[in-house]
């Protein structure tokens, strides 16, 4: 199905663009919402004489999320949620998720601005990119951690999935240590390979 742009969308084109897209993807996400027209010279005309209000529209949002964006961008959030020893989490960080923690903490941004390709399931720092307007994107890093002392650590760079963080075991104080067994394996499978040769 062949439609009129009346915004810029990402990898389809910009505004006033007669663009070919599938036809459920028309019917279902760009005539409902009010992104585009279906191609015809009614529509044509229509759009024209709308064109100059579709573009003050649109340069109005564009400055908000320009704002929005200057104020989130390169920003730290804090998430605390339950997680196992290995930092695996109970349940997940979706986009939904980041959506509303952001929109509490004071920042307009809905649910479909959040590009999350995958729901976060562990603890660590995880940058998020954030698609504000079709012409603005930013980022921000979130800190998920089973609790604030957790957090401060993680951002500090220490990584809380490994042995030392789980167990509270050194693992450089035990890199010189060698299992005798694993010394005696080896040194048979050395004689073996001495033996194969000659």
């Amino acid at each position: 199905m062949d439609v009129i742009l009346l915004e810029r969308i990402a990898k389809l084109g910009r505004m006033g663009e007669t663009v070919k897209v599938r036809d459920g993807y028309a019917r279902n996400f760009l005539l409902p919402q009010g992104k585009a027209l279906r191609a015809n010279a009614a529509n044509l005309k229509r759009f024209e004489a709308q064109r100059a209000d579709l573009e003050a529209r649109n340069e109005e949002r564009k400055g908000e999320a320009s704002a929005i964006s200057a104020d989130l961008n390169g920003k730290t959030f804090v998430v605390v949620r339950a997680a196992g020893e290995t930092g695996q989490l109970y349940g997940s960080v979706s986009s939904r998720d980041i959506a509303e923690f952001l929109t509490g903490e004071g920042f307009k941004v809905g649910r479909n601005q959040v590009d999350l390709k995958a729901p976060i399931k562990a603890i660590g720092l995880h940058v998020v990119d954030l698609a504000l307007h079709p012409e603005v994107e930013t980022q921000v890093t979130l800190n998920v951690a089973r609790s604030a002392d957790e957090a401060a650590r993680q951002e500090a760079g220490e990584k809380l999935d490994s042995a030392a963080a789980i167990y509270g075991i050194d693992e450089d104080e035990n890199a010189d240590r060698v299992d005798p067994d694993m010394e005696e394996a080896a040194a048979e499978i050395a004689a073996e390979a001495e033996a194969a040769k000659g």
